[in-house]
């Protein structure tokens, strides 16, 4: 980011019951529908780094885009200024921001006003939840176009979205550069739930209150079970999974919930 230059992507604290909070990401471009240039993917793995840890009471991020689209993909004016090996350089610093995301300690949500394209599209396969706009025009606004464009996504697409929808219907997606409406993408999985866009943030936000009630070091033990021992065979899956259990037993928030249990309250989860 060059000096005085304004700030692209905007970081809050939003706070929780109980003193936890939850950390508002905004991609901030929105005259140029939020297109990831290199000062943007930048800040965004500065703001990655520099959020806190579960224990200090970070329970979810939420990450949106301002006015009319979460993310269009890859800025092309840019792109069309940048050398082979520049644009190299800048897909594996995207690769690497977007892998940081998926493997945050804790749960992140893609709240998704409008537009989600491309690289857009890459970047909320990172999050463990996807909540679309019901009631965008036109309805047809989330895909992978780049076959379109002579090439093909080069963030993750490729892997990231067959895992998820299965593949059949990433290959038609991405060898089509289909478009999808939201309607579509709940009935394919690839969005968890739909609301109208003058809800989106307060079903996004009602989402990330729900998961701070939960105990946020199992939260973090499951997400490394269920994203890690995707790519295992069974037999060494089933072995993280006894190992991200056994971490949670001697965790304060274990003992909490046992107490609370015998007290019939609501536990207090520290993250400890």
């Amino acid at each position: 980011m060059s000096s005085g230059a304004e700030a692209v992507v905007i970081t809050n604290l939003i706070e929780q019951k109980d003193g936890c909070f939850t950390a508002i990401i905004e991609l901030n471009r929105s005259a140029q529908m939020n297109a990831l240039n290199q000062q943007m993917v930048q800040e965004l793995s500065v703001a990655l780094r520099s959020l806190p840890d579960p224990g200090s009471g970070l329970r979810s991020i939420l990450l949106t885009g301002a006015g009319k689209a979460f993310c269009v993909g890859a800025d092309l004016k840019e792109r069309a200024s940048l050398t082979p090996e520049q644009v190299e350089d800048f897909l594996a610093l995207m690769r690497s921001v977007f892998d940081t995301l998926a493997s945050m300690p804790v749960p992140v949500i893609a709240a998704i006003p409008g537009y989600c394209l491309g690289g857009g599209l890459e970047l909320a396969l990172c999050c463990d939840f996807r909540i679309a706009c019901s009631d965008f025009e036109p309805q047809d606004y989330i895909g992978l176009p780049e076959t379109s464009l002579g090439i093909i996504p080069g963030a993750g697409g490729t892997q990231r979205l067959p895992r998820l929808i299965g593949l059949s219907r990433a290959k038609q997606m991405i060898f089509q550069a289909k478009r999808i409406s939201a309607t579509q993408a709940l009935d394919y999985g690839l969005v968890d739930m739909l609301a109208p866009r003058a809800q989106l943030d307060a079903a996004a936000r009602e989402l990330a209150a729900g998961l701070a009630q939960q105990a946020p070091l199992a939260l973090k033990a499951a997400k490394r079970a269920i994203q890690a021992g995707l790519s295992l065979p069974l037999e060494q899956a089933l072995a993280l999974e006894q190992e991200c259990y056994r971490e949670t037993l001697g965790t304060q928030d274990r003992l909490e919930a046992l107490a609370a249990f015998r007290e019939k309250r609501r536990p207090q989860f520290k993250g400890q």
